[in-house]
């Protein structure tokens, strides 16, 4: 579904600020894996994110998504099939918008300046109950006047509404409360589930690491270091995380973020 055929990316070439952030990385992925991706800070997760998302060329590999070569696509074109939420709330969504203005661009069904049909309204206000959160009777606030956590849960509503062949999320859970985010975990399994997307989340908590989806992988400096699915993964504690990352990469774990969660 997703092929990565060894990518890489140094930015500032040729430079003494020169850096090398994903070295000759490969990943198969297959149709309706939901894979969780765990590193430290530096370790390539988020530009491997951004390579995907078209953010940048890489210097060489290829990256093909459903069969199609995507390598050299804009990123305005592959946004038409791959969704993408952000550590940062504020991101994903117009904040002087209506929350209906906002899904009506999402979906492609009018929006800002345009009309919207009722039967499309309904069909916002219906998607929004799903949510738990009060946002089908608020349709006509601005998004800027939501909570962190209504935020977030309405830009993964935009990113799905029209489900992508590919979901992206990097870290989208990071900057919420506790309780929040884990209501808008069980959003995402959810409605990861209910379109069998395809999907790979960043996170730094070990644990959701382990229990969401089928399949984790480890990075460190460019490259992933540990792959690992199915029963293997189901018999994993996240102590079992932190000997193999100690055994691929050389050298203990010692990200403080990672640590204590």
């Amino acid at each position: 579904m997703l092929t990565l055929d060894n990518i890489s990316k140094t930015f500032n070439p040729g430079t003494v600020n020169s850096k090398l952030a994903l070295d000759k990385l490969s990943l198969d992925v297959e149709n309706g894996d939901f894979i969780t991706v765990i590193g430290a800070n530096g370790a390539g997760k988020s530009t491997m994110f951004n390579a995907i998302s078209g953010v940048f060329m890489t210097d060489s590999g290829s990256i093909i998504l459903d069969g199609k070569d995507i390598t050299f696509m804009p990123e305005y074109k592959r946004s038409k099939t791959i969704g993408r939420l952000f550590q940062d709330p504020m991101k994903g969504s117009a904040p002087d918008m209506t929350i209906e203005e906002n899904l009506a661009l999402a979906a492609g069904r009018g929006g800002w300046l345009s009309r919207i049909k009722k039967s499309d309204r309904e069909f916002f206000r219906e998607k929004l109950s799903e949510l738990d959160m009060g946002l089908e009777n608020r349709m006509n606030n601005p998004v800027g006047l939501l909570s962190g956590g209504q935020r977030q849960a309405l830009t993964l509503m935009m990113a799905t509404i029209n489900p992508p062949k590919l979901l992206l999320l990097d870290e989208h859970t990071a900057a919420l409360d506790p309780k929040t985010a884990e209501k808008v975990l069980e959003l995402t399994t959810k409605i990861v589930d209910e379109n069998k997307l395809t999907c790979l989340m960043v996170t730094h908590n070990m644990q959701s690491a382990l229990e969401l989806g089928n399949r984790t992988i480890m990075m460190m400096d460019g490259r992933i270091i540990y792959d690992v699915k199915g029963k293997e993964r189901d018999r994993l504690s996240v102590q079992d995380l932190l000997d193999r990352f100690k055994e691929n990469a050389g050298r203990a774990l010692t990200n403080d973020r990672m640590l204590l969660i």
